[in-house]
Protein backbone atom coordinates (compact mmCIF):
# COMPACT_ATOMS: atom_id res chain seq x y z
CA UNK A 1 0.00 0.00 0.00
CA UNK A 2 1.53 3.33 -1.10
CA UNK A 3 1.66 6.52 0.88
CA UNK A 4 -1.61 8.49 0.58
CA UNK A 5 -3.01 5.85 -1.75
CA UNK A 6 -6.56 6.70 -0.70
CA UNK A 7 -6.13 10.43 -0.12
CA UNK A 8 -9.03 12.77 -0.77
CA UNK A 9 -6.74 15.82 -0.84
CA UNK A 10 -6.87 17.40 -4.29
CA UNK A 11 -3.78 17.96 -6.39
CA UNK A 12 -4.46 21.69 -6.14
CA UNK A 13 -4.42 21.58 -2.33
CA UNK A 14 -1.21 19.56 -2.30
CA UNK A 15 0.46 22.02 -4.68
CA UNK A 16 -0.71 24.95 -2.54
CA UNK A 17 0.64 23.14 0.54
CA UNK A 18 4.02 22.77 -1.16
CA UNK A 19 4.03 26.49 -1.95
CA UNK A 20 3.12 27.42 1.65
CA UNK A 21 5.79 25.05 2.99
CA UNK A 22 8.42 26.65 0.74
CA UNK A 23 7.38 30.11 1.89
CA UNK A 24 7.58 29.02 5.54
CA UNK A 25 11.15 27.79 4.96
CA UNK A 26 12.13 31.01 3.14
CA UNK A 27 12.16 30.06 -0.53
CA UNK A 28 12.35 33.25 -2.58
CA UNK A 29 10.92 31.84 -5.84
CA UNK A 30 8.30 29.23 -6.68
CA UNK A 31 6.86 27.94 -9.95
CA UNK A 32 4.93 25.01 -11.23
CA UNK A 33 3.58 23.78 -14.52
CA UNK A 34 2.54 20.63 -16.30
CA UNK A 35 2.15 18.87 -19.62
CA UNK A 36 0.58 15.56 -20.58
CA UNK A 37 3.04 13.29 -18.78
CA UNK A 38 4.67 15.32 -16.01
CA UNK A 39 4.35 18.23 -13.66
CA UNK A 40 7.25 20.40 -12.58
CA UNK A 41 7.76 22.17 -9.27
CA UNK A 42 10.65 24.56 -9.02
CA UNK A 43 11.89 26.91 -6.35
CA UNK A 44 14.92 28.88 -5.27
CA UNK A 45 16.25 28.55 -1.77
CA UNK A 46 19.67 28.88 -0.14
CA UNK A 47 20.99 30.35 -3.39
CA UNK A 48 20.12 27.20 -5.35
CA UNK A 49 17.53 26.51 -8.05
CA UNK A 50 15.67 23.27 -7.34
CA UNK A 51 13.45 21.31 -9.76
CA UNK A 52 11.25 18.29 -9.14
CA UNK A 53 9.66 16.46 -12.06
CA UNK A 54 6.53 14.59 -11.06
CA UNK A 55 5.48 11.90 -13.54
CA UNK A 56 1.77 12.07 -14.34
CA UNK A 57 0.16 8.69 -15.01
CA UNK A 58 -1.12 7.94 -18.49
CA UNK A 59 -4.93 8.16 -18.48
CA UNK A 60 -5.04 5.26 -20.93
CA UNK A 61 -3.08 2.89 -18.66
CA UNK A 62 -5.07 -0.31 -18.11
CA UNK A 63 -4.91 0.12 -14.32
CA UNK A 64 -7.33 3.02 -14.84
CA UNK A 65 -9.33 1.81 -17.83
CA UNK A 66 -9.88 -1.71 -16.49
CA UNK A 67 -10.81 -3.21 -13.15
CA UNK A 68 -8.40 -5.59 -11.40
CA UNK A 69 -10.47 -8.45 -12.85
CA UNK A 70 -10.03 -7.10 -16.39
CA UNK A 71 -13.43 -5.53 -16.98
CA UNK A 72 -13.54 -2.23 -18.86
CA UNK A 73 -14.36 0.69 -16.60
CA UNK A 74 -16.81 3.39 -17.56
CA UNK A 75 -15.15 6.63 -18.61
CA UNK A 76 -15.97 8.52 -15.41
CA UNK A 77 -14.78 5.60 -13.24
CA UNK A 78 -11.52 5.41 -15.20
CA UNK A 79 -11.04 9.15 -14.76
CA UNK A 80 -11.67 8.86 -11.01
CA UNK A 81 -9.03 6.12 -10.72
CA UNK A 82 -6.54 8.22 -12.68
CA UNK A 83 -7.30 11.31 -10.58
CA UNK A 84 -6.74 9.28 -7.39
CA UNK A 85 -3.29 8.24 -8.66
CA UNK A 86 -2.47 11.89 -9.38
CA UNK A 87 -3.61 12.96 -5.90
CA UNK A 88 -1.38 10.28 -4.37
CA UNK A 89 1.67 11.48 -6.30
CA UNK A 90 1.13 15.11 -5.28
CA UNK A 91 0.71 14.12 -1.60
CA UNK A 92 3.95 12.13 -1.77
CA UNK A 93 5.81 15.06 -3.35
CA UNK A 94 4.51 17.37 -0.63
CA UNK A 95 5.73 14.94 2.03
CA UNK A 96 9.18 14.59 0.42
CA UNK A 97 9.76 18.33 0.17
CA UNK A 98 8.49 18.96 3.70
CA UNK A 99 10.63 16.16 5.16
CA UNK A 100 13.78 17.40 3.42
CA UNK A 101 13.24 20.96 4.62
CA UNK A 102 12.53 19.80 8.17
CA UNK A 103 15.72 17.69 8.18
CA UNK A 104 17.69 20.78 7.16
CA UNK A 105 15.91 22.98 9.74
CA UNK A 106 16.58 20.43 12.51
CA UNK A 107 20.28 20.27 11.64
CA UNK A 108 20.06 16.60 10.62
CA UNK A 109 21.25 17.38 7.09
CA UNK A 110 22.48 20.28 4.99
CA UNK A 111 20.40 21.78 2.21
CA UNK A 112 22.65 20.68 -0.65
CA UNK A 113 22.72 17.07 0.58
CA UNK A 114 18.93 16.86 0.87
CA UNK A 115 18.22 18.43 -2.52
CA UNK A 116 21.38 17.46 -4.44
CA UNK A 117 19.67 15.36 -7.12
CA UNK A 118 17.24 18.20 -7.84
CA UNK A 119 19.68 21.14 -7.92
CA UNK A 120 19.59 22.77 -11.34
CA UNK A 121 23.02 23.22 -12.91
CA UNK A 122 23.99 26.16 -15.17
CA UNK A 123 23.17 24.13 -18.32
CA UNK A 124 19.57 23.52 -17.12
CA UNK A 125 20.06 19.86 -16.19
CA UNK A 126 19.66 18.68 -12.63
CA UNK A 127 22.57 17.09 -10.78
CA UNK A 128 20.72 13.80 -11.17
CA UNK A 129 20.46 14.15 -14.96
CA UNK A 130 24.16 15.00 -15.10
CA UNK A 131 25.38 12.26 -12.77
CA UNK A 132 23.21 9.21 -13.50
CA UNK A 133 24.94 8.36 -16.80
CA UNK A 134 28.34 8.82 -15.14
CA UNK A 135 27.37 6.55 -12.25
CA UNK A 136 26.16 3.88 -14.68
CA UNK A 137 29.40 4.16 -16.68
CA UNK A 138 31.51 3.95 -13.52
CA UNK A 139 29.81 0.70 -12.54
CA UNK A 140 29.93 -0.70 -16.06
CA UNK A 141 33.61 0.14 -16.56
CA UNK A 142 34.77 -0.19 -12.96
CA UNK A 143 36.35 3.27 -13.18
CA UNK A 144 35.62 6.64 -11.67
CA UNK A 145 34.26 9.37 -13.99
CA UNK A 146 36.75 11.83 -15.35
CA UNK A 147 37.18 15.06 -13.44
CA UNK A 148 35.07 17.98 -14.51
CA UNK A 149 36.86 20.37 -16.87
CA UNK A 150 37.92 23.73 -15.51
CA UNK A 151 35.06 25.98 -16.65
CA UNK A 152 36.66 29.29 -15.72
Amino acid sequence: MGYAENTSVSTEKSRAEIERTLQRYNADQFMYGWDADKAVVGFRMAGRQIRFLLPIPDKEDCRFTHTPTGKVRKQNAAYNEWEQACRQKWRALSLVIKAKLEAVEAGIAIFEDEFMANIVLPNGDTVSQFMLPQIAAAYDQGEMPKMLPDLR
